[in-house]
Parts: structure tokens; sequence; C-alpha cells
């Protein structure tokens, strides 16, 4: 991991409007939310200044003191003003409720839409694409910038709106008031947005910037909480506490820069409001001594100057949110613009299942079954050629076939290609020449989850999920009975460990099995496999994590797993592909040697030196 010594790169979105019509996409839907809630603002902004403008007429009409008006009419007036203005303000107080409660739920509905839509296409994504992304980077789009989106929708958006609708109408009351006084405010408004755009203008790159970092650090954490016994076995807690301290010290320089201009903001714009407002009170008091101005008029545009620069100041503070969900929504909008796996062809294959036997359906051009194919399990690679990247092939011209029923093992270095023939024939990706059968069909005529599901796979990394045993094992297949599932387990050897723990089958696991040893994930692992029951069995590296006792109790187990099924291993140990009906020995991307054990033995060659240990398998 490399170090990292200075904030992230201040990037604001590349396609701002892109962006903006990515976030409307999902928005649209709630039209009529929207329209409501854009509704109640403007009635909760004009009970607001209507209440101010109703100050006028009670003041000068009933507070002063006016000969040719009764005390007990003024009295009367002044009630009813006070009932008029409690009546307004209320018809406020019940626009705002309404206006946030419309405004959230059009909100969290569309932030949940995105949520689905985000998960739904990240299932979609081929594998390359999460061999080419970070753990930390992925779930950085499902907090920081969903969560980022989501108060700026549901603060940010509502507070732009009512600012401008806001500032429109305290314009419209100055100019009633006084045009003198308004253009004296009006003056000073370029000062405002002046001071205003420049601290925006820093801030909101800072902003950005945090925002980027704030997914370093998570990444980060969640990488190093992930590989903590590992950090442990090499001693680098230190070194993972002083690269940590890195990533946080970015964000917090990042943080302190955007907070400390963000900050500024109101006092800023309070200190020029207030210089605004005693230039208004001072020539406003002239005008009400000369009689250009009455004292109601008077109170009411001061009340309005006090108003004036509180729309400029929120509009100000809420753009950094909004650059920085923007920026937030670009980076989701990257994943959902990441193409997904290649779409099935129309008429491809699928797998139909009758009790226990299973077949190939196939169609024709018109869509209409043509004719089944019994799922035999024969296997066949005819000059196959592939690699990650164009420039660096990893397979070169493999030719070979396995039928049904057949026990086929690979062997050879780390990175002879062993593992990349396994993600060809489960279509993780797909070939770049040559040609993958399956019963001679061409297995990018078959829908890939029909493919998968003719398939159990054993891989080397065990992975389970919070749930109990039972439910993981059921995991291979959802529709299996406990009985079913009791069977797999002893199949694979695991029923008389999972009877042992507290809760025996309906034992919780936590912690991706954190409390179980790893010679036990991995039973339960192949437990799944043996519960799919899938015509085809692939073993990765099956038996590489247990001990030499485990792998003598659960080889009793894969051999009955493996009859009647054509089973591709790969494995590390020989001795656990003897009884394979061909071995074939790969070196860098071909396979140099193939045969059984005795042939291969007889050879002396690659296999012969590896199985006496002349040379060391690395």
């Amino acid at each position: 991991m490399a170090p990292h010594n200075k904030p992230a790169a201040i990037r604001k979105p590349k396609n701002f409007g892109a962006s903006v019509s990515f976030v409307w996409s999902y928005l649209k839907r709630r039209k009529a939310m929207l329209f409501l809630a854009a509704v109640m603002v403007v009635v909760n902004i004009g009970a607001s200044l209507a209440g101010t403008a109703m100050l006028q007429p009670i003041i000068d009409n009933f507070l002063q003191p006016v000969e040719q008006i009764p005390v007990a009419a003024r009295f009367a007036g002044l009630l009813k003003g006070v009932l008029t203005l409690l009546c307004i303000y209320l018809a406020g107080v019940c626009a705002s409720y309404l206006q946030i409660r419309l405004m959230l739920s059009a909100t969290q509905r569309s932030i949940n839409d995105l949520r689905r839509e985000l998960f739904d296409h990240l299932q979609d994504l081929s594998v390359r694409y999460y061999d080419t992304h970070t753990h930390g980077e992925m779930m950085s789009r499902f907090s920081n910038d969903v969560d980022t989106l989501n108060d700026a929708l549901a603060n940010s958006l509502t507070s732009l709106f009512s600012s401008v609708i806001t500032l429109a109408g305290i314009l419209f009351l100055m100019l009633r008031q006084s045009w003198v006084l308004t253009l004296l405010t009006l003056a000073m408004t370029p000062v405002m947005f002046l001071a205003a755009g420049s601290l925006m203008k820093r801030s909101s790159k800072y902003f950005v910037a945090q925002q980027a970092n704030l997914g370093k650090v998570n990444g980060y954490v969640e990488e190093i909480i992930t590989g903590q016994k590992v950090v442990k076995v090499f001693c680098h807690e230190q070194d993972a506490i002083a690269e940590f301290d890195e990533y946080n010290e970015a964000l917090r320089q990042t943080a302190t820069t955007a907070l400390t201009y963000s900050g500024l903001m109101m006092p800023v714009m309070m200190n020029i409001s207030t210089i605004n407002y005693a230039l208004v009170a001072m020539i406003g008091g002239l005008l009400s001594i000369f009689g250009y101005l009455s004292v109601g008029g008077l109170v009411v545009f001061l009340q309005l100057t006090r108003q004036f620069s509180r729309p400029i100041t929120e509009a100000s503070s809420q753009y950094n949110a909004v650059i920085t969900a923007i920026a937030g929504a670009e980076r989701i909008y990257e994943v959902m613009l990441e193409p997904a796996e290649e779409p099935d062809p129309p008429h491809a294959a699928t797998l139909v299942q009758e009790e226990h036997d299973f077949f190939w359906q196939q169609y024709g051009e018109d869509g209409k079954p043509s004719g089944r194919v019994p799922v035999a399990g024969d296997v066949r690679f005819e000059e196959v050629s592939f690699g990650y990247a164009p420039e660096k092939q990893i397979l070169k011209q493999i030719s070979l076939y396995a039928k049904p029923g057949q026990k086929i093992a690979f062997v050879g270095s780390t990175g002879a290609g062993k593992t990349t023939i396994i993600n060809l024939l489960t279509r993780f990706y797909d070939i770049d020449q040559g040609r993958i059968t399956v019963d001679g069909i061409d297995i990018r005529n078959i829908r890939k989850d029909s493919l998968r599901e003719a398939m159990s796979v054993v891989l080397q990394d065990t992975h389970l999920f919070t749930g109990t045993v039972r439910e993981n094992i059921r995991y291979g297949r959802l529709s299996a009975t406990d009985e079913e599932v009791e069977q797999a387990a002893r199949l694979a050897s695991a029923h008389s460990f999972i009877t042992r723990l507290p809760q025996g089958y309906d034992t919780v696991i936590e912690g991706d099995g954190a409390n179980l040893s790893q010679g036990q994930r991995q039973l339960l692992n192949i437990a799944r496999a043996a519960v799919a029951d899938a015509p085809i069995l692939i073993l990765d590296e099956a038996t590489s994590s247990v001990d030499t006792r485990t792998e003598r109790h659960i080889e009793h187990g894969l051999d009955r797993l493996m009859q009647g099924r054509t089973t591709f291993v790969i494995a590390h140990r020989l001795s656990t592909v003897r009884n394979s009906k061909a071995i074939m020995v790969m070196e860098h991307g071909q396979i140099i040697e193939r045969g059984t054990h005795h042939d291969l033995l007889e050879q002396k060659g690659r296999y012969y030196q590896l199985y006496t240990g002349a040379v060391e398998l690395d």
C-alpha cells in the first residue's frame, strides 16, 4: 500500500449537466410531491412576508396616537390585526410542516430507488469489475456518496428554491415601501455577492476534496479490518496506524479548510448586513422625520433589510453542499454506467430439472423450444486463448476434454493458469479465442445463470454469511429441505462437528465464520456445494486450508460427492489428485503434460519431479 502524503486532488463534477440529469431521473418519479412541496414553500414564504407587511398598518393605525380613532376602536383594530397575524403565521407553520414531510418523502423514496438500482447493477457487473476495484471504494458509493446526496436533496434543494423565492418577495416589498432605501440596499448587494462568491469558490473545492478523502479513509479502514490477521501476523500494526494517520490527516486538513471558509460565510454576511442595516436606519429615519416614510413603513423596511441577507447567506452555504452532492452523484453515475455482463443471446439454452435429471432446454430463432439435451457433463476446451489484459496472454491454445463422470485435475505453479480455466468455464470471464462446450453446446449459447446452476463450486477462499449453519449450507440450493441440508453435511463430513456446536445447525455464524476453524468453514463450504446437487463439480484448492487429518475426513465425502459428476480439481497437494482420470500439468498458460498418475510418473517429466520433491510446487 503506497503511502499517502498529501490531500486528494480536488475534483469537481466533470460533467455537471449529466450528473444533475442523473439525479433528476430519480426525482422526477415524484413530480407531484415535488410540485406540492414547492407550492408549500411559496405559501410559507408568502405567509412570512405577509406577516412582515402587516406590521405597517398595525403600527401606523393602532400603535401610534391617532386622534380621529377612538381608543376602543384602536384596541379592537389591534386585536384584529394580531389575530390576522396569528392566522397568517399558523398557515405558514402548516405549510412548512407539509413541505418538510413531502420533501422528505420524495427524497427518501428517490434515494431508496437509487440504492436499490445501484445494488442491482452491482449484481450485474462482471467479476472483472470486482477484481479491479477495491471493496472500500465500492462501499463508499453506498455510504458517503449516497448519504451526501440524500442530505442535499432533503435540505439544500429546498433551501436554494426557498432562498430565491424569499429574495424576490423581499425585493418586491422593499420597492413598495421605498425605492430610495431599496436602491441603497441593492448598492450593498454586489459586496455581499463578491464576499459570498469568494468564500464559496474557496470552500467548495475543499468540500469535494473532503468527500474524496473521506472515501479513502473508509476504504482503508475496511481494508485493514478485513485483513487484520495478516496485519498482526506480519506485525504491521504501527505501519497501518502510520498510514491511517496520513489518510486521516489529509481528511482533517481538507475538512478544516472547507469548514473554515464555510464558517466565515455567516459572520461576514452578518457584518455586511449590519452595516447595510445601520445605513438604512439612518437614512430611513431622516425620510420618516421629513414625512416621506411612515414609522410603520420604516419598521417594516428595517425588518426586510435584516432578512435580505439571509437568503443570500443560505444559498451561498448550500452551494457547497450541492457541489459535494453532485460530485458524489457523478461517482455513483460512473458505476451505473459500467457495462453489465455481456447479455445472453435471445435464444440461449436454459437448464431445466425434472426430479434428479437435468436437461439443456434449447430454443429456435422463433423463441419456441426446439429440443432438450441431457446434462451429462461433457466439457471440452478447443484451442482456448485468454488474457486478463490484451498485452498479457494467460492461456495459450488450451485444448482438453472431460467426459461425463470423469475427474480432471490441474497442477502447476502459481500463475500457470489453473484458476483461469475455472473462471472461463463458469463464464466469470469470456474467452478471447477458441471455444468451450458443455454437452456439445457452446457455453456462450447457454444462459449464464443456467450454466452456473449446473455447477457446484468449492473455492479456496471460503465465505460464510451472517446466519445459521443451516442457512449457510442451504445457500447452495434455497429449496433444499432440512433433511437434504443434513444429508449434504454428512456427505461433506461436517455433520459431526456441527452437532457439537452450541445450537447445532441453528448456531448463528457471524463475522464470516470467526467462531469456526478454517477447516470447519471449508467443510461448510463443501456441504454447500453438495446440497446444490449439480452435475458438474469444481474444486479449486478445496482442501488447501485444512489439516491433514481433516483432509482425510473430507476426501471420503468428496469421493462420494464426485460419483457420477464431471469434476475439475485444482490442487497443490498432489496426493489429492492421484485417482484422477487425467492430470493436466500446466506451466506458463500451456499444458505441458497430461495423463494418469502412473503415466506421468513413468514419463519422469515435470509431474515426476513435483511428486518426488525434486522441484517444489511454488
